[in-house]
């Protein structure tokens, strides 16, 4: 809450002879993180950033000038369509490209095992149908039709390929639900990008796929899916139910949508049956959830891999289809993360302590179970602005920011005890690109331009090889592997050009639009607050009915007004607190 003259009162801070002992204020209990800090750190190094001509963070981060909005916009396009025209050239219809040899990949059918590989590639042109969107948000209706037509006519779905359920939902089905939305939608916020002959072919791709996921929810006694189905033969009779919360709950903004499309409440159903199983078997003294089998085979609950979109798809679904018991299971979700989870002080912007962080507990006792958080959490931001939590928020996104400028990208997973990475891989992931896309939205913040022209800049440096980027095996000596997964398009790409790109159609429509969790976009409309058939029964002790005045608002959007107008135009973040969070992750 920097005010706009950056005066501030003075933050009183403990200083011990070997560290800085921040105490902790978060909802949960109150225990220090216990960062340690170097001797030569001092009261006086903090306090004299608060004197405007001599703040850098101020100097840095509280203008961007037009034109290198308009360069950095340039520079995002150009990004993706080296990706992309490169996938065209070497890769399709392979699944992805190998960006360093400039090779097509697709499934390792050498290796059924492989499932790092055969979970997400089946052998459909993944890289292609998961761009689709992307195409008509970069302004390009002539390549978005060759590329549907493309889908069209050389797609299939009749391969004996054995996928994860949830990578194909979420990449596959959501990319082609997107684009037939997209391109039948009467108020054209692309212009006018149908065409003539189109006859519902993309949503006929869509609903074949469907079907062919369905057997993983036959015979299981939860309701629970299995994570892998082969496309032509169903489960694998050697497959194991052991599924992680987020694979299994995470399927109902893309099934839903498609029920409501089609007018058959099957898949609907059976994505929402899963998602009230997981409900129902979470803790009774914390709320949380943990890896599920036939039980809880794994104990610690967070917000990164195994339990990211679980949470995301509650808020969203509610969002979409305005079900009552999707926004009571978000927030009763969010309270027990609140309490649980939350280390730190109490505000993001005020009072002493360690910065709010978002640790790994145990899904029974909410007792922190490792030091370590992963690149996947950079997502959770954007979900609290949607949620109208802006000041949580800020603070969330400037600990990854950290991370990220230090390694000139996001390590898989990063020890904040230990200040380094306990996995090193970075493989284009998009999340904190996106979460800056949304607090940029909701603050109009130039700071999160120059986070987002960061992240561009390093991408570039970092990852661009022969043929496309590259992930990174190692985020300190930075080699590679030879591989660009379907999100660097799909996502990655989209996020930074719609963070500079301010007349976007998106932007400048009257309607609403959400991204779903591989970014792809769909509208908040009507439609899909119809439905052709009766409510769905909640199985008993699910959850109780909404009495009148616990019903949710309408929208959440009235609390960002909890953000100070000034805030809009200094930093998001004080300058005490920004350079303390770079301070714990080794900047200086």
């Amino acid at each position: 809450m920097q005010w706009r003259s950056i005066v501030v009162g003075l933050v009183v801070l403990r200083l011990s002879l070997s560290c800085v002992l921040w105490l902790a204020f978060g909802l949960g209990p109150k225990v220090s993180l216990g960062f340690n800090f170097p001797l030569s750190f001092s009261l006086s190094s903090y306090l004299s950033f608060f004197d405007g001509n001599k703040d850098e963070y101020v100097r840095k981060y509280s203008s961007f000038p037009d034109a290198l909005k308009a360069k950095m916009k340039d520079m995002a396009k150009e990004m993706f369509y080296f990706g992309y025209d490169n996938y065209m050239k070497y890769a399709f219809p392979e699944d992805e490209l190998n960006p360093i040899d400039c090779e097509g990949r697709g499934p390792d059918v050498l290796n059924p095992s492989n499932i790092n590989i055969n979970d997400v590639l089946g052998n459909y042109s993944l890289t292609l149908i998961d761009t689709l969107d992307t195409l008509l948000v970069l302004g390009n209706v002539t390549e978005f039709h060759k590329a549907v037509k493309l889908v069209i006519d050389t797609v299939s779905f009749d391969k004996d390929s054995t996928v994860q359920v949830f990578e194909a939902n979420i990449r596959i089905l959501g990319g082609l639900i997107s684009s037939h939305i997209l391109l039948t939608d009467p108020k054209h916020p692309f212009g006018k990008v149908g065409f003539d002959d189109y006859d519902n072919e993309l949503l006929h791709l869509a609903h074949d796929l469907a079907v062919r996921l369905l057997p993983a929810f036959e015979n299981t006694s939860t309701g629970i899916p299995y994570p892998r189905v082969n496309l032509k033969t169903g489960v694998p009779p050697d497959s194991i139910n052991e599924t992680c919360t987020a694979g299994a709950g995470s399927l109902l903004v893309e099934f839903g949508i498609l029920s409501r499309l089609i007018g058959d409440s099957t898949f609907e159903w059976v994505a929402r049956r899963a998602v009230r199983a997981l409900w129902n078997l979470r803790s009774n003294e914390t709320g949380l959830l943990g890896k599920y089998s036939s039980q809880w085979v794994g104990k610690q609950s967070g917000l990164g891999a195994g339990m990211d979109s679980f949470y995301e798809y509650l808020l969203k679904s509610y969002i979409l289809f305005g079900e009552n018991e999707d926004h009571r299971m978000f927030q009763a979700a969010y309270e027990s993360i609140q309490n649980h989870m939350r280390r730190g002080r109490e505000s993001c912007n005020e009072g002493e302590g360690d910065p709010p962080l978002y640790v790994n507990v145990n899904m029974f006792s909410g007792e922190i179970m490792n030091t370590w958080i992963d690149s996947l959490q950079a997502f959770f931001p954007g979900l609290q602005v949607l949620n109208g939590d802006v000041d949580n928020a800020i603070c969330l996104h400037a600990f990854y920011y950290a991370i990220w400028k230090r390694f000139g990208a996001l390590p898989e997973r990063y020890n904040w005890q230990l200040q380094a990475p306990d996995v090193l891989f970075y493989p284009l992931r998009p999340e904190l690109a996106e979460s800056t896309y949304l607090l940029y939205q909701a603050t109009k913040n130039p700071f999160y331009l120059h986070v987002g022209m960061d992240i561009l800049q390093s991408l570039e440096k970092n990852t661009k090889v022969r043929c496309g980027y590259a992930t990174l095996h190692h985020v300190v000596d930075k080699s590679k592997e030879d591989r660009m997964e379907s999100f660097f398009l799909s996502e990655t790409c989209k996020y930074l050009y719609l963070l500079f790109d301010e007349d976007n159609p998106l932007h400048k429509s009257d309607n609403k639009y959400i991204f779903t969790t591989e970014g792809h976009v769909v509208p908040v409309d009507k439609r899909f607050r119809e439905k052709q058939w009766n409510d769905f029964p909640c199985e008993e002790g699910v959850l109780a009915e909404l009495e009148p005045n616990n019903r949710p608002p309408p929208s959440n959007a009235s609390n960002c007004n909890r953000i100070p107008e000034e805030r809009r135009y200094t930093l998001p973040l004080k300058s005490v607190y920004m350079r303390q969070i770079d301070h714990m992750v080794g900047l200086f």
